[in-house]
């Protein structure tokens, strides 16, 4: 897994790279979604769209791992995303685009929103549930599971800012012998980033 370190609280911003054409092949594998971010069944939509898409696409081994991960993002967004541009623009709703792209060796899961600033994770260690009896303070924190979450089931997680304002999360899912794995297999393999 190992794509990048956390570095202050933060996730790993995109590098530039070249795609080749082997690559590229899979062009057919796309579906977008945009959904208004304060619905009440925005997180479920994104997730039926996940699933559905995977299954069309023959991946419904990854569907439960990718489903998880689109909910935790997209409840990132909901939770914590504010408007860059128009947050002062009476009646703007923030809008979440979830884009699911399958290459031959891989699947990239992109949630897009408004907001451009990075996302990041809880700084210090974390504490095992073996010693939340004797510390309190060992409990997970409120906030920042999410993306702890999604880091370890995916292959690669990163972030990039967005041309005229907002962000894209990214998750990166090997297909190569990982499309036909068992659900939350990379959890039971113990991989974190």
């Amino acid at each position: 897994m190992g794509t990048g370190r956390v570095v202050s609280g933060s996730l790993p911003t995109a590098e530039g790279g070249i795609v080749g054409r082997a690559e590229v092949a899979a062009a057919d594998r796309f579906r977008a979604l945009t959904l208004f971010a304060a619905a009440e069944d925005t997180a479920y939509a994104a997730r039926h769209m996940a699933a559905g898409t995977l299954t069309s696409w023959d991946l419904s081994g990854l569907a439960e791992d990718v489903e998880l991960c689109v909910s935790e993002l997209v409840g990132n967004v909901v939770l914590h995303a504010i408007s860059d541009r128009r947050r002062t623009e009476p009646g703007h709703r923030p809008m979440i685009t979830l884009t699911l792209r399958s290459w031959p060796r891989w699947l990239f899961v992109d949630v897009a929103d408004e907001d451009a600033s990075p996302p990041t994770l809880p700084i210090g260690d974390g504490f095992g549930p073996d010693l939340a009896e004797d510390l309190p303070e060992a409990l997970l924190p409120d906030h920042g599971r999410g993306l702890h979450i999604v880091r370890t089931l995916a292959d690669g997680v990163w972030w990039t800012p967005g041309e005229g304002g907002g962000k894209s999360v990214f998750c990166r899912f090997d297909l190569d012998a990982g499309s036909r794995r068992t659900p939350s297999m990379a959890v039971e393999e113990g991989r974190w980033t």
